[in-house]
Order: C-alpha cells, then structure tokens, then sequence
C-alpha cells in the first residue's frame, strides 16, 4: 500500500475511533474495530471508493454492530458486570464535541442507556445524533429504509431523554463540584452527602480494585451516602491496599466531573459525577485496571493541580 493510501486512512482515524467507541462503550474495542477497518481498506479495490469517508463510515459502522451482535459480547453484557471505558477529557476518541448532543453521546449515562437500544437503534442515534449523518445517508449505510432510519432514532432519543446532563465543563465549575462532594463524603456526616444528591440519584460500582462479579447497584440517597462515607474513611488497611497513600484529584471525565484517586503516576479509582440541575444524579466507581488503562495513559501525559485532601 503506497504512502499516500495510509495516510488517507489515518487522516480519518481519530473520527473513526470516536464512532467505534460511541457504539461500542469500550475504547479497547473501539480500537481494534477500527484497525479492522484499516484492513479492510487495505485490501478493498480503492479504484471504485467514490466518497473514501463515506465508506470508512460504513465499514466502521457494519463491524461495530457485528460486534455488538456476536454471541461472545451479548454473554458478557448480559452478566451484569458490563460498564462503559471512562475517558478522560481531551481524549481525541471523545471528539467531535461541539454540539450539545455530540457532548451528550460520550457521557457514561448515555453510554450506559444505549445498552438497551437494538444494535440498530444504537448506529443510526449515533450516526445522526453525534455525527450529522442524514437519514438518507444512514439508510445506505445499514440497509434499512430512510423512514426506518428516521423511526429507530426517534427511539432512541426518546429513551435517552432521561440521560440529559446539564453539567458545564469548565474547570473552576469541575473543582467546586468534586470539592464539595470529597468534602462532604470526608465529613464522615452521611446528611452532607445526601443533600448534594437528587431524590432520584442512583450509583454504580465495579468492587474493590474493579472485582466484583456483578456491578454493585445503589438505588436510594441514603444507601449511596453511606458507601461513599464508607469509602472515604482512611485506614492502614486500604493505604496497604493501595500501595501507599493516594493522592485524590478533580477532573473532567466522558465530559462529567471526576475524582480521580492516583497513587503516583497510576489511577486506582475514578468516580464520575452526572450532573442534572446542580446535584448529582449518578455516581460510577470504576477501579477495575483494564476499564482505566486508557484514561491512565492519558493521565501520565498531564500535569496535574494538587490533590484535593492530604491526609487520605
């Protein structure tokens, strides 16, 4: 394959791996479907690829859903222990964001949600939605009538509605948010936590170092308050856990405020923030390693402002 071919394909990487990852949740999988792709352009006769992006879409697109189909992830989803990658802000795959929908399609509620849409429901919301894909468009690229493109994301939208995050990203707006929730859930004072929570919050859980079987699930105020408290409450015991004494940190994650619990250049826990009229809706505690390596990675890229308390 010639220079000019590959660069072709990289220049559409980026927007490639975004739509992977919007349909899949996952940015490992993301990855590895989109260097399917790349093989497939390898070998495809690119004399007749009329619109090269067009068509990079589609393929993108088709291999994600046959992902989602294939027997292997429904097993795995269906378990319960299923949660979307967190990603930290600035990710590419993150991209595009310059719509309230586009920024609305990465956020771990409208991730999470998705898993109760049809395959199909999933690539034409996200296609349309997220990348302003006309239904014509998406018609073509799925096989199904452009009225049937149209009827899957009305849908779709229709069950996302409840997801809508009304959090604005900027960083002053990011730290008083985690401080008031570290504050609160450090006061050791389970009434400090529940007043910054919607009487409708909900929480979810992976385990201690991300090992629980099934997801842990908190449906009431009190019962999530009384977990984070518990939590938060230092030990010798959880510092020879962890390796040490952590350092915690505020962030922006899936466009989300974070606490990011870090013990030197690793991240052991991220506990992401939704945000629906300025209290908190969800909770997601993700610690399982293989869930984190990518915001890891990127982590390690940045600096970071000093940790929010000192004595954890």
């Amino acid at each position: 394959m010639d220079t000019a071919t590959v660069a072709r394909f990289e220049a559409s990487r980026s927007r490639l791996a975004s739509l992977a990852y919007r349909l899949l949740g996952s940015a490992a999988d993301a990855e590895d479907t989109v260097q399917d792709a790349f093989l497939r352009w390898q070998a495809a006769d690119r004399e007749y690829i009329e619109v090269p992006e067009a068509w990079l879409t589609k393929v993108v697109t088709n291999l994600a859903l046959d992902r989602l189909r294939s027997a292997k992830v429904q097993r795995e989803r269906a378990v319960g222990a299923w949660m979307p990658e967190p990603l930290l802000d600035g990710d590419p795959m993150l991209g595009p964001a310059d719509t309230a929908e586009q920024r609305e399609s990465v956020t771990l509620a409208v991730l999470t949600l998705m898993e109760r849409l049809s395959p199909v429901e999933r690539a034409v919301y996200v296609l349309h939605e997220a990348f302003a894909y006309t239904h014509a468009e998406i018609a073509g690229m799925l096989g199904i009538t452009e009225s049937a493109s149209q009827q899957h994301n009305s849908r779709a939208r229709r069950r996302i509605a409840m997801a809508r995050n009304t959090f604005d990203t900027d960083e002053a707006s990011t730290r008083r948010i985690v401080e008031a929730f570290v504050a609160a859930a450090s006061s050791g004072r389970t009434e400090n936590l529940v007043a910054l929570l919607t009487d409708d919050a909900t929480g979810v859980s992976d385990g201690v170092r991300g090992l629980a079987q099934q997801l842990i699930r908190y449906t009431d105020p009190a019962r999530i308050a009384r977990a984070v408290r518990a939590g938060f409450a230092p030990s010798s015991a959880k510092r020879r856990l962890a390796g040490g004494s952590p350092s915690i940190h505020a962030s922006v994650v899936n466009g989300c405020p974070a606490m990011l619990l870090a013990l030197d250049d690793q991240i052991l826990a991220a506990t992401i923030l939704e945000i629906r009229d300025d209290k908190i809706a969800g909770l997601y505690g993700i610690a399982n390693p293989d869930r984190l390596r990518r915001l890891v990675a990127q982590w390690r890229r940045r600096e970071h402002e000093t940790s929010l308390i000192g004595w954890w």
